[in-house]
């Protein structure tokens, strides 16, 4: 169950989005207080004893850092720094109350988007802001044929360059997984030759024992067989010379 700090979160940050997806004026200054109040919110949620789970503090912490990330936007002075700015916002990635079917930060950041893709267009025309959609397709009808198409190429350009972009993120996503594929893989393939290396030097252990044993068995043999052959060597020098004084006495010199 969420404890009162978390609701009261909630109920912030729901409020928070839903000024977001206005369009808000230089005097509205709510947003940016509610805000740091958000960041004070979390800090205490992360402290809390009754705190969420880390996949929950991780999508909260991404959808205040998306607002934060809104407001510094919004205080560039061009709309192409503006629109740059914005494509590196991430947005959360869950509904923040049971009611969305969308998540509040996904569609704030579309309209945001959106917007600063029509001011960096009414910028480079130099038709200046537009305020309301109709009000822009009114001005563009009252253009001259020569700038209704340009601003039609405009748009293609725009929408090309959206896709480029949208394109490299995948890509970009893309090889991150593969690289995440093939860095497990080397970390199983490690892993394996560990473990034969450590079976290996353990074999090795085995058989220098094996070896010492042997060797040793080895030497007290060779100490027996030079003993035996030692005792047999003086045996037989001392039945030859017995037998040489027995020859003599039985067989004298010749005079």
């Amino acid at each position: 169950m969420a404890s009162r700090l978390e609701i009261n979160f909630v109920r912030l940050l729901s409020r928070c989005e839903s000024i977001a997806s206005v369009k808000r004026g230089e005097a509205e200054w709510r947003l940016e207080k509610y805000v740091g109040a958000l960041e004070e919110m979390l800090v205490a949620l992360r402290k809390n004893p009754s705190k969420p789970t880390p996949e929950v503090l991780t999508e909260y912490t991404r959808k205040v850092d998306f607002l934060k990330g809104l407001l510094e936007a919004e205080k560039l002075s061009s709309a192409t720094e503006k629109a740059l700015a914005n494509q590196f916002l991430a947005p959360g990635r869950t509904p923040t109350i049971a009611n969305e079917r969308m998540p509040a930060t996904k569609m704030v950041h579309m309209q945001t988007k959106a917007r600063c893709t029509g001011e960096m267009r009414d910028e480079l025309l130099g038709t200046g802001l537009s305020g309301k959609g109709t009000s822009d397709l009114r001005n563009r009808r009252g253009l001259p044929l020569d700038e209704r198409q340009s601003a039609a190429e405009l748009d293609a350009v725009l929408q090309h360059h959206h896709n480029l972009q949208e394109k490299l993120a995948e890509d970009m996503l893309n090889l991150a997984r593969n690289l995440k594929n093939n860095t497990l893989a080397a970390q199983n393939i490690i892993k394996q030759d560990n473990q034969t290396l450590s079976q290996s030097m353990r074999q090795a252990d085995l058989n220098f024992e094996k070896l010492k044993t042997e060797s040793e068995r080895l030497e007290q043999h060779t100490k027996k067989s030079v003993n035996w052959l030692l005792w047999l060597m003086l045996i037989l020098v001392s039945f030859t010379f017995i037998s040489m004084i027995l020859f003599i006495r039985i067989f004298p010199r010749l005079r």
